[in-house]
């Protein structure tokens, strides 16, 4: 029993799950910050993107084992229905499951942030399964980072600030593409790794397209880039007239590029198997930048 925990842990790849916490987090932050919080909405897009982001990567494993990509022993964390370890209907079953689980839990929206809600949560759904499958599957023609940005960041943050504002803000849309910039690297870290088999089973990745070296030039300017899009942001309530927030909380994106920078450094200087670890610590140095920030919007509200 133990075991098989184990192995479905290992497939919802729960190291990741930071990247869908971090844009809801931030823009829960920001709605108390500007007057908006509302809890019931704000534990429903939690939920709701958890749950979307454990399908997705359930989908991604699924169809992935379907096309031949992945094979036994791979250098990245175990694959279950590779190794023979899931059934591959049962972990089909489940995928769906978790898709219509987190349409339900969507569907809970509604009446917060109106019917339109819903045409955008059948393209979230789908935009899970285009990631892997599909007639053009996006992570095979090197558009994988393009959905992270648009899924976990722009959409994320955006929508779970409206259903609590019901409007949009230009600083919620500039921490939207800051989180997206900080998102994709979990997945350039994913394709750095697996380069040389997803290049043997003719998975197109952007690292597959442009090589290492600037991937690697990706990921450090990515978060170089996140932080630089709320330069505005913190000049107007730092060091601005109004000086809403302490000077010593510009610690707070500082001290997210010296993670970055220290866990970019190990990109460059590691292989293989050794790369895994630095999966989950990108997720979690974007994680504890939106968590800081949120603990400083709510106590100075």
């Amino acid at each position: 029993m133990k075991r098989q925990l184990k192995i479905w842990l290992e497939c919802f790849r729960l190291r990741t799950l930071p990247v869908s916490l971090s844009g809801v987090v931030i823009a829960i932050g920001l709605a108390v910050w500007y007057g908006h919080f509302k809890w019931i909405p704000a534990v429903l897009c939690l939920v709701f993107a958890l749950l979307a982001q454990i399908a997705s990567n359930t989908a991604n494993e699924y169809f992935d084992y379907l096309k031949g990509t992945d094979k036994p022993g791979r250098v990245g964390p175990r694959r279950g229905v590779t190794e023979g370890d899931i059934r591959p209907d049962t972990l089909r079953n489940v995928t769906f499951g978790l898709l219509a689980l987190a349409g339900i839990v969507g569907c809970g929206l509604i009446p917060y942030g109106g019917w339109w809600l819903l045409p955008v949560g059948i393209v979230i759904a789908l935009g899970a399964l285009a990631y892997s499958t599909g007639p053009y599957p996006l992570s095979y023609h090197g558009l994988g980072e393009l959905m992270v940005f648009i899924f976990f960041g722009l959409v994320p943050v955006n929508l779970t600030y409206y259903v609590m504002a019901l409007q949009f803000h230009p600083v919620v849309i500039l921490f939207s593409i800051s989180i997206g910039l900080l998102g994709v690297n979990v997945l350039l870290v994913n394709n750095y790794r697996d380069v040389e088999d997803d290049r043997e089973a003719g998975k197109r990745t952007s690292v597959v397209l442009f090589g290492r070296k600037a991937a690697a030039f990706s990921y450090l300017l990515n978060g170089y880039l996140g932080m630089a899009v709320l330069a505005v942001f913190w000049f107007l309530i730092v060091v601005g007239r109004d000086m809403m927030l302490p000077k010593w909380t510009l610690a707070i994106p500082v001290l997210y590029l010296v993670l970055h920078t220290s866990t970019w450094y190990k990109l460059t200087h590691r292989d293989g198997a050794a790369l895994n670890p630095l999966l989950g610590e990108t997720a979690r140095n974007m994680l504890i930048f939106t968590l800081l920030l949120t603990i400083v919007f709510i106590i100075y509200a």
